[in-house]
C-alpha cells in the first residue's frame, strides 16, 4: 500500500508523491570486519526547554542515548560530541561534558565502541588569545575524556585558527597535547566549508601546503596518533594524503560527498569511516559494509549509490547546516518525537529542502515506516502553512 503526499514545489505548485516500501535493511548488524566505521551522532534536544540560539543547551538524555544504542546495534562505533552533535553551533561545554560522561557510561554498559571529541570550544576565539591558553583549553577537554575512560578525537580549534600566526604555532600546540595524552588519538581536520572559522588551518590556505604540515606532525607523533579524519569534500586530497600516511596511521574519511569510493578504496589502499551521514543512513551503511566484508562490491555500490544524492542534498551549502537534515530524518524515522533542535537550528533549512530530503530518503530505501514519515511530513508542512 502506497502512502501519498501533496508536496510543495519550488515554482509554488504542489505535486502528488507516493512513498515507496519500508526500508529493506535490517535493524541490527555486527561490526564491519574490513573497515573501522564510526558514525558521528546527533543530539536530541529537550523540546520544552529554552533552546534559543543564546540559551544553554538542554538535551533529552534518554532519546539522545537511545539513538546511540541504535547505532551500536548496527555495528557502528559512535563518534561522540563532534560537529554533528552541534559542537560550536549550540552545544556548549557544560552540556558536552555531560554528554561525554553519559555516553561513555552507556557504551560500557552495552559494550559499544566510542571515541569523543575534545577541542577548545569553551575558549572564545579572538586574536588576543594566546597559544598557552589554547593548550590549556585542549588539556582540559582531553583530560575530561581520558578521566572518564574515553578515547580522544582531537578536534580542530577555532581559537587556534584565530591566534596562530604560522604553521609552527599549530605544531607547537599539537606537540604539547600529543606528548601528554595517554592513548593514541584520532586527529580531526575539518574544512572551512564545514566551519568558516577554520579557514587556513595548519597555517596555509593551500591544501597541499597545509597537508604537508599535518603530515610532518603525524610523522613526529605516529605512536600517539591512531588515525586522522579529514573532511574536505574533495576525494583527491584525501587519497593523496592517505598514500602518504605511516602504515600504522589510519585514514578516516569525513567526506560526505564521496564516501562510497573512498571507503571501497583502490589497489593502493582505502579509507575507514568517521561520517556524519552515517547517522542518517546507518541501516543502509551497515548493510553495505557487510557486503564489502563479503567482497560483494556490486551490492556495496548498489546500496550506497542512492544514498550519495541524499547526502549531497543534506550537506549542500551552507554545509554547516547539515545537522538540520540529519535530525529531520531521525524525526521521520521515529528516533525522536519532535523536530526541534538545540539553538533552534530546525529553522536552518527551508521546507522545500526538507521536502526534497524526504523524497531522496524514500528513493534510497531509508524510511523504516513510510506511513509515519508521511504523517510527520504533513505536520511540518502544516506548520509552514501548507494545509
Amino acid at each position: 500500500m502506497t502512502t501519498k503526499l501533496l508536496l510543495p514545489q519550488p515554482d509554488g505548485t504542489r505535486r502528488p508523491y507516493s512513498l515507496g516500501e519500508p526500508s529493506p535493511y535490517p535493524a541490527s548488524a555486527g561490526p564491519a570486519k574490513s573497515r573501522v566505521a564510526f558514525a558521528a551522532a546527533h543530539v536530541v534536544c529537550n523540546p520544552l526547554a529554552d533552546n534559543t540560539p543564546t540559551a544553554p543547551a538542554s538535551l533529552d538524555w534518554e532519546a539522545t542515548l537511545a539513538f546511540r544504542r541504535h547505532l551500536w546495534s548496527l555495528g557502528f562505533s559512535v563518534a561522540e560530541a563532534m560537529d554533528t552533535a552541534q559542537r560550536g553551533m549550540g552545544l556548549d561545554w557544560p552540556a558536552t561534558r555531560e554528554l561525554i560522561r553519559r555516553s561513555l557510561a552507556e557504551a560500557r554498559s552495552v559494550g559499544g565502541g566510542i571515541a569523543c571529541g575534545a577541542g577548545t570550544d569553551h575558549l572564545t576565539p579572538a586574536p588576543g588569545v594566546t597559544l598557552p591558553e589554547v593548550v590549556a583549553a585542549y588539556t582540559e577537554q582531553c583530560s575530561l575524556v581520558e578521566s572518564q575512560g574515553g578515547r580522544i578525537i582531537l578536534m580542530a580549534s577555532r581559537a587556534l585558527a584565530a591566534c596562530a600566526k604560522n604553521p609552527d604555532d599549530y605544531l607547537q600546540v599539537y606537540d604539547h597535547i600529543l606528548s601528554q595524552v595517554n592513548q593514541p588519538v584520532i586527529l580531526h581536520w575539518l574544512g572551512d566549508m564545514f566551519d568558516p572559522a577554520l579557514a587556513g588551518y595548519w597555517g596555509h590556505r593551500d591544501i597541499e601546503a597545509a597537508m604537508a604540515v599535518c603530515l610532518s606532525l603525524i610523522e613526529r607523533h605516529s605512536a600517539k596518533i591512531e588515525g586522522i579524519k579529514i573532511s574536505l569534500l574533495e576525494a583527491r586530497h584525501e587519497i593523496a594524503m592517505r598514500r602518504k600516511l605511516p602504515p600504522s596511521v589510519r585514514m578516516y574519511t569525513g567526506d560526505d560527498f564521496n564516501y562510497p569510493e573512498l571507503i571501497e578504496g583502490d589497489v593502493q589502499g582505502y579509507s575507514n569511516a568517521l561520517l556524519g551521514i552515517f547517522d542518517a543512513i546507518a541501516p543502509a551503511a551497515a548493510a553495505a559494509l557487510q557486503a564489502l566484508d563479503d567482497s560483494d562490491t556490486a551490492r556495496y555500490r548498489a546500496i550506497l549509490g542512492p544514498t550519495v544524492t541524499l547526502s549531497r542534498h543534506i550537506f549542500q551549502a551552507p554545509t554547516f547546516y547539515y545537522k538540520t537534515g540529519v535530525v529531520f530524518l531521525a524525526y521521520l524515522n521515529g528516533h525522536q518525537s519532535h523536530f526541534k533542535m538545540v539553538a533552534g537550528l530546525e529553522s536552518a533549512r527551508s521546507v522545500l529542502h526538507l521536502t526534497g530530503l524526504l523524497v531522496l530518503a524514500d528513493k534510497a530505501g531509508l524510511l523504516t515506516d513510510p506511513e509515519r514519515a508521511a504523517q510527520r511530513m504533513q505536520r511540518v508542512l502544516a506548520l509552514a502553512g501548507f494545509e
